[in-house]
Order: C-alpha cells, then structure tokens, then sequence
C-alpha cells in the first residue's frame, strides 16, 4: 500500500552501507510496501504522506537536528503513536547506552534492533508495527464513529463486522444473521442450527464453552465466550460471543441474544506478539546476566556510586509512570465527556420514545433493553471518570465500621460459601472524609477481585486502622483511616503490581474483567484526597489499603424520608447547548413536561436573548461550548438579570479551577424525571 491515510508502508533512513537497501528487500519479500528516504527531511515528508512504520539507522540521527522529526511526532493526533525502528550497532540498545534512551525519550514508540540481525527478526517486528499501526487506524475510526449520531449505530456495527443471533430456551433453536453464519464458514443460504454450531465448535474448546453456557442459563445472566471453532474447509477461526439472557415472567431464560465476531486476526497476532515477547525475555535475561558479571568483576569499589545511579533511575521511571498516568487519565476523562453526551441523546429520546410508543410489550422490552445498554454505558463512564479522578464526589463524614458491616449481606453473597470473610475493626474509630456511595463500591471491587483470586476458596480479612502519616512522598502529612482487603490467593508478580491500577489492564482471563476496578478505586482514593497501596507476594496473597482522610465533623445523621413530591408548575426555559442531538431530546424532554422552550446553540445568542425584555423563569446551559463556556454565560448573565435561576447541565463532573459561581449541577448523562426534579426544586 503507498502513501495515504491508512498506508501500511516502510520509510528507510540509513544513508551509510548497504542498509536501507538490504532491510528494503527483506520487507518488500515479506509483503509489505518500503520505500528509501535520502535524509531526514524527506523522512519527515514521507512520515506526513503516510505510513506504517519508520525504520532508521543510528547513525542517521545520532548527530543530526531531530527538532522537525520530534514536532512531527509531538503533532501527532491522539490515536496515532508512530512506531519507529531504531538500528543500533552492538551494544547500542537503550540498555547500556544513555544516547539511546534520549532518542527513545524524544520519538517515543521506539523499537530498539542491534546489528547485525537477522532477517526474521526485522520482518517480525516490522510485522509486529505495522499490525499495531493498524490497531491505531481503527482506533482512529472509532473515534471518529463516536462522534456520529444514535442514528450511525446500526452502519457502524455492520461496518465492525458483528454476526446477531438468538437461541430459544429451551427448544434450541437458533436463529443467526448472515454475518453470523459467515463466522462459521457457511454461506448466507445454508442452514445453520445449534447442532451444527455444537458440531463446529473445537475440541478441546467444548467442555468450557458449555459450562459457561450451562451456567449463563441457570442464573439467568449473560454469556461472554471466545472459543475455537472448525469450519466446514477443516480451517481453525476465533469466534467471540457475547449474549444477554432474556428472561420469562417466572425468572427463567427465554432466550439468549446477542452478537459474535471473528476475532481469529486478533489471536494471531496476540499468539505471534506472546512469541516475540518470549524471545525478548529470553535475551533481555542473558544480557542482564552478562551485566551482572560484569559489574561483580569490574566495579566493587564504586558500589555507593551504583546505588545512587540506582535511586536515581527509579526516581525517573516513578516520574515517567506518574506523567504517563496522567496524560492517560486526561485522555480517559475526555473521551468520557464525549460519551456521556452521546449518552445523553440516546437515553434522552429512548425516554422519550417510551412514553409515547403503543402498548406493546415486545416494544417496550426493546426499549428497556436499549436504556439498560445506555445505563450500562453511563457506568462505564462513571468509572473512567473515576480513573481520571473527575467523577462527582460528595465527601462528607463516613463511619467506616458502620459502612462495612452494612455492606455484610451484599459481600458475602458476592463471596459464595468458598471464601470465609472476617472483620478486624477497632471500636471508637474516627470517621473518614468519603463519598458513602462511591466508598461502598470500591469495597466491593476489592473483595471481588480477591475472590477472584482465590479460585479454589480462602479467607479474605477486612481492616481498618487508624494511622498517622507524616513525610510520605505519597501523602501529605496528617491523620489518616487505612482500609484494608487482604486475601490468601494467588499473589501478583512484581510486574504485574505495577501495572496494576493502569485502566484495562487485568491479569484476569479474557472476557473476565474491563482491567477497571483498581484504576476507579485509585482515581477515588486519589480524588478523596488519600491513596491507594498494594502489596502482594506470588502464591502468598494481596494487601489492597484505601487510605483515607480523617474528616474533622462527625458523621451526618440520616436524612430524613422526603415528603410527597408536588407537581411542579410550567416555566419559560432558556436552554443552551451547542450539540444539536442534545438541544433536541432535552427539549422535547422539557415540552414534554410542559414548559416553553426557548433554545439556542451558542452563550452569545442566550446573552442577546437575556438582554430583551423576553420573560424568563430558569436557564439551563452546558458547560463546554465554543466562544464562552457555560460558567462564562452564568457569570455575565447575572450582571442583567440577577434573580435568575440557573442550571448547569455537563458531563465534567468539576467546577473549572478559580470559578466564582457555585451552580446547582445535574450530570450527564440524566433521565427525564432527574431533570423533572431538579427543575421542580429550583422553579419552587
């Protein structure tokens, strides 16, 4: 493939020698497009018509002017990290040579090859790039694909190649779509049973695709598989399967519908990537034993000077993880802001939809289904913002003992009778500064995820201990209450730990976990104020401590029951929002609750409006517009009508830093009857 938005190409930059054109050939033999580049500059313009893949010689870079290649680089947009080769010479890998290591600093994913190689290894990792580039390309897409309307979801989901079917309980009858059948190797007018799909299924897949399957149907929950199957040819595919159990008015399953995908390119290439990740071991292993001979017969009388380059290069790692999180978790929250309006859209015109369709049963379990999906979506957000530490907190005084034995029931009915669960909880303990609700679920996804590595049962003990921290590089100095989840389970291993509370990273099975859980927990901690410590030891079991601030008030009482909600009166509503989906199910919301909608798309025209002589009872705005932000408006729009009650509606869980205003707030995305209530709640 040349140049172009997606092209798969490799551009060569070694100027000295036989390089370019010996690694060009061995490329081009492996079937993929290279082309030579003369210097630096024309690699950069070769990188802007489009590539795969850059692979370079040390020594084309070593002393050159890098100032337009890292700009380039530093241009990219946010799906595309531009894998880069870098050929050293002996003993030029960024292990032993300080110099490769800036370069791998400046241009970022780079991959280090010494020479003399040998061919399989440059065509390995080319491969290797060039199928991560095009991981980047569909990243880019869906990106893209997010941005577009509800009405894009059925394109986008044939344009991602998803088989559908349904499989009746318990007469197992399956009906599948043509997209399905294909995954099975038959043709769209050949009949496809669950005896065939039995019959398909790979041997050494089936004991296991049928136990998850036994128990989906039993509990009545969903069925997530990847297995094997063996097409009619005798060729062996991936199949991936994901289905919802559709339950009877007795509890019982109905059906199981959902949607399959050949994922058969996928564990190709994860197997290839496990290979090339055990050879790099394996080397990576030998070249540290080499170092440490070396080291024990060369420098024993430098040893102090060794540990402080030592100190110091953990230091900088901790550093590069610690900024690395952050841009991870500034992505994290902006991609979920975007969501939670597209969120906001469906789940606004589905409410909507479901007031006025007819009596339908098969229409409403539709529609049900479509709003539990949208919930389930606005979870997902919930907890990403909860990574990026932007999620909506409301801290107040807890009582971590009252709060653990209110949850006894809900743990240890997650548990099951395999796992002993146990309380050390001192008496008189001061109360926590937390948010109740988002405490409760960290709870619950740290005794989860210790059973869940406890496969074959144990014990998992609950502590709470009250500490005092002062000089702690994680925490500021002062009083804290430290909660601990501590298992008797497998352990993790040193790497592992690591990368524990990265978001989607899980050490879990695949299909058994969103790699989630510790990141929310982290970015809760993190947001409250405290931390979140782990320890753990291979085949010893896992330390998870949520460390917490002391709060400095006593914990609230109980609310007390509210009285009987009034019918709220019909209002004239400004309402301010720049994204046209959102503009159109909110307003139909607000007509539909009887007020009179005045909409407008930008804070500028909402200004010109507040200025008239036009009545107004409330103004409802969003936040992120172009021109001026919602808080901006807010602000200016107090200086003409002060009385004004404003609302602001976003998906940034935040007030922005130096905000004069403290506006009531409802989150995105909401359903009819929260905006009903707050509205209620201001115009009385």
């Amino acid at each position: 493939m040349r140049a172009g938005e997606s092209s798969e190409r490799a551009i060569v930059l070694a100027p000295t020698g036989r390089d370019a054109s010996v690694a060009a050939n061995l490329i081009r033999e492996a079937g993929f497009a290279a082309d030579i580049c003369a210097d630096l500059d024309a690699l950069v313009r070769e990188m802007a018509a489009g590539a795969g893949l850059a692979i370079i010689a040390n020594e084309a870079v070593k002393t050159a002017d890098l100032r337009k290649l890292v700009r380039s680089l530093g241009e990219q947009p946010s799906w595309s990290d531009f894998p880069i080769v870098l050929l050293t010479r002996q003993g030029g890998g960024p292990e032993r040579n300080p110099d490769a290591m800036r370069l791998a600093l400046a241009l970022g994913n780079v991959t280090f090859i010494e020479r003399p190689f040998h061919p399989t290894t440059l065509v390995s990792v080319v491969g290797s790039a060039i199928r991560g580039r095009r991981r980047q390309y569909q990243s880019r897409s869906i990106l893209e694909n997010l941005r577009e309307s509800e009405g894009l979801l059925q394109t986008a989901l044939g344009a991602g190649r998803l088989g559908a079917l349904e499989l009746h309980i318990p007469s197992l009858k399956l009906e599948a779509s043509d997209t399905c059948k294909m995954f099975f190797g038959r043709r769209p007018e050949q009949d496809f049973s669950y005896d065939d799909l039995l019959a398909s299924v790979h041997p050494g897949d089936r004991a296991r695709r049928q136990d998850v399957f036994d128990r989906a149907v039993a509990r009545g929950s969903d069925y997530s598989i990847e297995y094997r199957n063996i097409w009619p040819d005798g060729s062996q595919h991936w199949v991936e399967i994901r289905a919802r159990s559709v339950l009877r008015p007795d509890g019982g399953v109905r059906s199981m519908v959902g949607v399959c995908s050949d994922i058969t390119a996928r564990k190709v290439a994860e197997i290839e990537r496990e290979t090339l990740l055990r050879q790099l071991a394996a080397e990576r292993t030998a070249l540290a034993e080499l170092t440490a001979t070396l080291e024990h017969r060369v420098e024993q009388r430098t040893a102090d000077l060794m540990k402080e380059v030592a100190a110091r290069e953990r230091a900088q790692e901790q550093l590069r993880q610690a900024q690395k999180m952050e841009t991870i978790g500034q992505l994290t929250g902006g991609v979920a802001h975007d969501f939670n309006n597209l969120l906001m859209a469906v789940m606004g015109n589905l409410d909507l939809l479901r007031k006025r369709i007819p009596d339908d049963p098969r229409l409403r379990r539709l529609i049900d289904g479509a709003l539990q999906g949208a919930e389930r979506g606005a979870s997902l957000t919930q907890r990403l913002l909860a990574f990026a530490r932007q999620q909506d907190l409301r801290a107040v005084s807890v009582d971590l003992g009252g709060l653990i034995r209110g949850m006894i029931d809900l743990l240890e009915r997650s548990l099951g009778p395999r796992i002993e669960l146990r309380l050390d909880i001192p008496d008189r303990l001061p109360p926590a500064c937390a948010d109740s609700n988002q405490l409760e679920l960290a709870i619950l996804n740290l005794v989860i995820n210790a059973r869940d590595a406890m496969a074959d049962g144990g014990a998992i003990v609950i502590r709470i201990r009250d500490r005092r921290v002062s000089g702690d590089h994680m925490l500021p100095s002062g009083h804290y209450l430290e909660l601990s989840v501590i298992d008797t389970g497998e352990g993790m291993s040193e790497e592992t730990l690591k990368r524990a509370v990265e978001p989607f990273f899980s050490s879990k099975p695949l299909g058994k976990g969103t790699g989630l859980g510790l990141s929310m927990v982290h970015g809760l901690a993190e947001q409250l104020g405290g931390a979140l410590r782990l320890s753990s030891t291979v085949g010893a079991g896992t330390t998870a401590s949520l460390v917490l601030p002391v709060a400095v008030q006593l914990p609230e009482a109980e609310a007390p029951v509210p009285v009987q909600r009034q019918a709220g009166r019909s209002a004239v509503i400004l309402f301010v929002d720049d994204d046209p989906l959102i503009a159109m199910s909110t307003t139909e919301m607000l007509e539909d609750l009887g007020h009179r909608v005045i909409g407008v798309s930008s804070a500028h025209h909402a200004l010109d409006i507040i200025r008239s002589d036009q009545p107004i009872d409330l103004m409802v705005t969003d936040h992120v517009m172009p021109g001026m932000t919602g808080m901006e408006l807010a602000a200016a729009s107090r200086q003409l009508r002060p009385s004004l009650p404003i609302l602001l509606a976003t998906g940034y869980a935040e007030l922005p830093e130096g905000a004069l205003l403290d506006l009531p707030r409802l989150a995105k995305p909401y359903h009819q009857d929260q905006l009903r209530d707050r509205l209620d709640q201001m115009l009385r």
